[in-house]
Parts: structure tokens; sequence; C-alpha cells
């Protein structure tokens, strides 16, 4: 089985340096939910982010995304500064540097598989030809699916539909990888699944994951969790390598 082409440049990914963020700024109701993060995630690194619910994950991981702006504060993608961007350039830095993979897959139903995977390049205008089907379809490969790039995503289990997400997250070669509950739809087996694929990414292709996830199970198979608690990071922690967190296996 063929792996997709995806390299990722060496160093910092991201980078939270002091960020903020509030709701309803600037008036009698002002809410602040995130408190000064500082935080870095670097290339190959595969992070759980847990923490209570109410915490600041969802706003955290919203904000990472380039889907919301912070308050104050700065976060850099690939060194880059976003908080003074416009829409238009999060828009397009967006596109080109991050993978999402949610805990519900938003598959389109009315399309194939394939047409699904190939989305993210689409959206972004690159246009339909032979080399980016032959990217998705080693993508499909990589994830054990390619014999089912004509079905529709209804045609397919629900695990299967999660590992069609995540070979579309990676269709554009991102260097970040979000993963939003990405195994909370899913059995045990099926979870374990695309856990695993992730990681072979992972591992293979040095794309940083960020997963947000309420399962301590595998949490603690991550190379490292970090802790949000009331909207401050409470702990970040780098685990001892075992065979589920070991790069080399």
């Amino acid at each position: 089985m063929s792996e997709p082409d995806i390299r990722v440049p060496a160093g910092s990914v991201l980078r939270l340096q002091q960020l903020r963020k509030s709701y309803q700024a600037g008036t009698p109701l002002e809410t602040e939910v995130l408190h000064g993060i500082d935080f870095e995630l670097r290339r190959g690194e595969f992070t759980a982010l847990v923490g209570p619910s109410g915490s600041g994950k969802t706003t955290m991981l919203n904000l990472i995304g380039l889907l919301d702006t912070p308050t104050s504060g700065e976060l850099y993608l690939l060194d880059k500064p976003t908080r003074a961007l416009d829409d238009a350039a999060r828009t397009a830095l967006r596109g080109r540097s991050i993978g999402f993979v949610f805990q519900f897959h938003h598959l389109i139903q009315a399309f194939s598989v394939l047409d699904n995977v190939l989305m993210p390049a689409l959206v972004q205008g690159a246009p339909r030809n032979r080399e980016l089907e032959r990217r998705a379809l080693e993508l499909l490969q990589a994830v054990g699916l390619e014999a089912h790039a004509g079905k529709r995503p209804s045609e397919l289990s629900g695990g299967q539909q999660q590992r069609v997400a995540i070979a579309r997250a990676l269709l554009t070669r991102p260097p970040l990888v979000l993963a939003d509950e990405p195994t909370g739809n899913l059995d045990t087996r099926s979870a374990d699944d695309v856990f695993a694929l992730l990681r072979r990414f992972n591992q293979a292709f040095g794309c940083a994951v960020l997963v947000v996830t309420h399962d301590p199970r595998l949490a603690q198979r991550c190379g490292r969790i970090v802790d949000l608690v009331d909207g401050r990071l409470a702990g970040d922690r780098h685990l001892p390598t075992t065979p589920d967190n070991d790069p080399g296996q």
C-alpha cells in the first residue's frame, strides 16, 4: 500500500502567545473565556487537548483553526501572525495549512467518496485533474477505502466515513491537523482504527496533530497531554514512550 506524499517543514507549526478571547467585549456582559494562553505545537507532535466541559477547548480550537479571532494576544501559524489578517487571507491560510476532522464527519451525501476527498482542494480553486485525483485515490488507498471511491458516503459504515474524513483532511497536505472528538461517535473498535490512522499519518509525514478528546484511554496514547481548565492551561506533559505512542512503531 503506497503512502501519499506529504511533507511538513521542520520547527514550530503553531504558537499561541498570551491568547485571550472574550465574548461581548466592551460591554457590561463581557466574559473572558481564555485567559492568556501560551502554547506551542511543533512538527510531528501528536497532542491531546483535554479538560472538563466548559473549560474553553472548543473556543481554543476555533481560534487555532482560524474560525474565530482572539480578543488579544497573537496566534502564529507556520511563524505567520494571524490576528490582523482579513477574512480572505485567513480563509486562504486555513485552507492550505489546516486539515479538520470532526466528531461528525460532515461528508456531503450527494457526492461520491472520491468527490468528498477532493472537496478541500476544489474549494480552493485547484483544477480537477489526473494528479489531484491520483493524490485523493492514494489517500483512500492509505485508509483502506480505494475500492469504495465511487460509492456514496451513506453506503459506508460510520468508521469508514470517518476514515474518508481523514483522507479529506490530508488532501491539501496540511502541516497541522485538528481533530475535534474524532472518535466520539464511534464504537471502541472503530475509534481505535481511526485513532491509529491519525497516528500513522502523524508519524509517517510529520504533520502536527492536536486532538480534542474526552476519552482518557485515547489521550494516554498521545505523545503529549495538555490540560485546559477554566480557560487556563493547567498542565502540559509529555508521556513516556510506549508501543502506542512511539513514532518508531
